[in-house]
């Protein structure tokens, strides 16, 4: 009996000391697996595209994003589960127009989101719009082609003389009109705006197709007080993230990586409805 039982804790400690050194040589041992809802989930932006159609100037399209019956609009970057308002600035000159979307964070804290650039091309006009590369990573376009642009509303506005429109409101002060809602999952977000991104015409590159050298009059506008994930995050927007990370990245399980730890990305979707919310 005792012959068995040593035999059997040799074995068993030669299994484990294979176990140990095979681990240290490959170094792809890791039980701390992170996965996690990035900021640019609460918004597609190819979603954006279908509003240009319909909106009659820029006033209407900052209302048309921030409206919930669109379901456009899911960005959380402060995560207090509160839709986040959209305010739209309109910008250009000649035949290339343009909009810039951001977000105020309060305390003089401004995040630019994306751009909607617009180049005449006679008749017709190329839209393009580019994702802010911290919430969306670098080189993140969506390209269209929109025929007959005098029959859209908002284009006719856009190429005739007006003052441009720059949002008046700002942080916990909006429109009459406006009621703050409720940020619902990732996967609700994704399964309700899944008919308009899919029909939307938009296409998606790496690079630039505007001729334009017409930029934001908000770019380099970065917040520091963003907890949700981001694809390329500043330095300041990395450290304050260190000391306050989201409560949307999980941890747990066991997992392999090359050198230590492990980040998964995922969309962390669940279905849901409306809410309400910022």
């Amino acid at each position: 009996m005792n012959d068995s039982f040593t035999k059997l804790i040799a074995v068993v400690l030669s299994v484990y000391f294979l176990w140990v050194v095979f681990l240290k040589d490959s170094d792809e041992y890791n039980v701390n697996v992170q996965t996690s809802v990035s900021a640019s989930d609460g918004l597609n932006l190819k979603t954006i595209g279908p509003l240009l159609k319909t909106a009659k100037d820029a006033e209407d399209l900052e209302k048309l994003i921030n409206d919930p019956s669109q379901g456009v609009n899911n960005l959380d970057l402060n995560e207090d589960d509160k839709v986040d308002y959209i305010n739209v600035t309109e910008y250009g000159e000649g035949e290339n127009r343009g909009f810039s979307l951001t977000t105020d964070m309060g305390e003089g804290q401004v995040q630019e989101i994306a751009t909607i650039q617009i180049e005449k091309m006679g008749e017709d006009a190329n839209v393009q719009i580019q994702g802010n590369q911290s919430i969306y990573g670098q080189n993140h376009y969506y390209h269209n082609r929109m025929p007959g642009i005098g029959t859209y509303l908002l284009m006719s506005y856009m190429f005739r003389p007006h003052p441009f429109y720059r949002s008046p409101w700002g942080f916990g002060y909006y429109p009459s009109y406006y009621r703050s809602y409720g940020r619902v999952s990732s996967r609700s977000y994704n399964s309700r705006v899944s008919g308009q991104s899919r029909n939307s015409g938009y296409s998606q590159s790496k690079s630039s197709k505007m001729s334009s050298k017409v930029t934001s009059p908000n770019k380099g506008m970065s917040s520091s007080k963003i907890k949700a994930p981001l694809k390329n995050p500043t330095t300041s927007q990395k450290s304050f993230q260190k000391r306050n990370p989201s409560k949307r990245a999980r941890s747990g399980g066991f997992g392999r990586s090359s050198r230590g730890s492990v980040k998964r990305s995922s969309s962390g979707r669940s279905r849901g409805g409306f809410g309400r919310g910022k």
